[in-house]
C-alpha cells in the first residue's frame, strides 16, 4: 500500500493527540510542532538537546542520545502517534520503535533520495523503484543518504505494518532551513544584476515549503491514514530560471540571467542537476499528499519569508553557493568585455 487516500479522506479527524516528536527543534520538526500545537495536540519532545533549548517552554522534553541508543527518557511514557523526523540509519527506527512500545502509529519522514534514479519515470509516484536498502554502514554521505533511508522505511513497515505513515519531501524551503540551499538563490537573488545561472535554465525545481509539509504531516496523524505519500511543491512546475526571476520578485529586484558552463562550478550549484537524465527527480506527483491536506504556499512568499528570516539572524556566510567573487569571476569568463 502506497497511499490510503479513500480513508484518508472518508476518516473523521482524530481529536487532540498525544504526539511523541523524536526531533522537533530544527527546521521540519519546528514546523511541525508548530503546527500540531496550533491544532491543539499534546507534544513531548525527545532530542539530545543540543539546541533550540529555548524553543516551546510549554512541551515537555526528554533527552536522549539516538547515535548512542539513549532512550531511558522515554521508559514511562505513552502516545497515540509518534512523528520521527531524526531518524537516518536503520537502527534509530528500530531502537526507537523498542522504546516507544504500542503506539497507535508511526510517522516516519523519509526523503526523495530514496528512489532509485536509474530506474525512475516522470511523473514520479510512490510506487516507483527505490535503491537497495543499505544495511552495511551507518556513515551517512550523499551516496549512502538514499539507501539507509530505504533500510528506515522499511524497518517502519516491518515493525508498524497498517499502523506505519511514511513520507517522502522533495527540497525544503523555508525559515530555519540548515541546509541553506533556497535561502542560497533567494539571497543571491535578492542582490539583483546580472546572475551567473551555473546550470540549465530550463531545469524543472521541486521546493515544499515547511509549513506545508508540517500541515501535511499533522493531517495525515489526525486521518490516522497510512501509506506512503510524496510531499513536494510549489503547486505549479517551475524551471530553475523561474524559481530565480521569483525570488528576485519577493525582494523587489531584477534579475539578468547569465548562462554559464555548470562544470564551471565545482561543487555545483545548490539544486542544480547537472546531468538532465536527473530531472525526473525534481518531476513527482504529489497529487494524492494534495488530495490529503499538502497546501501549496506561493512560491514568491516561501522566497519572502526566507529572506525575512535570514535578514533577521543577520544574513551569515552560507555553506553551499559561490561567493561574489567567484561568481563575478565566472562571469567575466562568459563574456570577458562585459561587466562583472
Amino acid at each position: 500500500m502506497y497511499h490510503d487516500l479513500a480513508e484518508c479522506t472518508t476518516r473523521p479527524r482524530l481529536a487532540a493527540m498525544r504526539l511523541l516528536v523524536l526531533g522537533g527543534t530544527s527546521f521540519v520538526g519546528r514546523a511541525l510542532v508548530e503546527r500540531a500545537l496550533s491544532q491543539g495536540h499534546e507534544l513531548t519532545l525527545f532530542s539530545r538537546g543540543r539546541t533550540g533549548a529555548g524553543l516551546f517552554p510549554q512541551v515537555p522534553r526528554r533527552t536522549g542520545d539516538r547515535d548512542a541508543g539513549d532512550y531511558a527518557s522515554l521508559a514511562d511514557g505513552s502516545w497515540d502517534a509518534v512523528v520521527d523526523v531524526s531518524g537516518y540509519v536503520p537502527r534509530h527506527v528500530r531502537e526507537a520503535a523498542g522504546a516507544v512500545g504500542d503506539v497507535g502509529r508511526y510517522l516516519f519522514v523519509s526523503t526523495g533520495s530514496v528512489y532509485d534514479l536509474s530506474q525512475a519515470r516522470a511523473p514520479l509516484t510512490e510506487d516507483a523503484p527505490r535503491w537497495a536498502p543499505e544495511h552495511g554502514t551507518e556513515d551517512v554521505t550523499p551516496q549512502t543518504y538514499g539507501p539507509l533511508k530505504v533500510a528506515c522505511e522499511d524497518e517502519v513497515a516491518e515493525r508498524f505494518g497498517e499502523r506505519a505513515t511514511v513520507v517522502r519531501p522533495g527540497v525544503v524551503a523555508g525559515p530555519h532551513d540548515p541546509t541553506d540551499r533556497f535561502t542560497w538563490w533567494a539571497r543571491r537573488a535578492a542582490r539583483g544584476g546580472r546572475l551567473a545561472l551555473a546550470g540549465r535554465p530550463e531545469q524543472p525545481v521541486q521546493v515544499v515549503d515547511s509549513r506545508d509539509l508540517a500541515a501535511l504531516l499533522v493531517a495525515l496523524l489526525e486521518a490516522d491514514a497510512g501509506g506512503t505519500w510524496n510531499a513536494v511543491g510549489p503547486a505549479e512546475p517551475v524551471t530553475l530560471a523561474e524559481m530565480v526571476r521569483t525570488c528576485a520578485a519577493a525582494a523587489g529586484s531584477a534579475v539578468e540571467l547569465v548562462p554559464v558552463d555548470p562544470a564551471s562550478v565545482d561543487p555545483p550549484l545548490p539544486l542544480v542537476l547537472t546531468d538532465p537524465a536527473d530531472d525526473v527527480l525534481f518531476r513527482r506527483s504529489a497529487a494524492p499528499a494534495r488530495a490529503a491536506g499538502l497546501t501549496a504556499t506561493p512560491l514568491e512568499q516561501t522566497a519572502r519569508d526566507v529572506l525575512a528570516w535570514d535578514r533577521e539572524r543577520g544574513e551569515p556566510p552560507l555553506s553551499v553557493g559561490t561567493t561574489p567573487q567567484q561568481e563575478a569571476e565566472l562571469l567575466h569568463a562568459a563574456h570577458p568585455s562585459g561587466p562583472a
